[in-house]
């Protein structure tokens, strides 16, 4: 038998250059660890703010987590930019 490993949602800011987006966004994501969300975001992200990733990679360390009860499929959930 397979142990599924502990999963998390994650809710972190995501960082929208200026001019790009008036505010930035919210982004709801389950991953097992801080490493899986930073990758899970690039990969969503299309690599499109590279120069940002430094930013994003101290928001995911920030966000808040929540422990999920059950065995969910890694991915961005949510997305709210502006």
């Amino acid at each position: 038998m397979r142990l599924m490993a502990q999963k998390f949602l994650y809710i972190l800011d995501y960082f929208v250059p200026q001019f790009q987006s008036e505010y930035g966004g919210l982004l709801n994501v389950i991953a097992e660890n801080d490493e899986e969300c930073f990758d899970i975001v690039v990969e969503w992200d299309n690599e499109t703010w590279t120069e940002h990733y430094g930013k994003l990679r101290e928001n995911v360390i920030k966000a808040q987590r929540f422990a999920l009860a059950n065995d969910q499929t890694s991915r961005v959930v949510e997305s709210f930019t502006t």
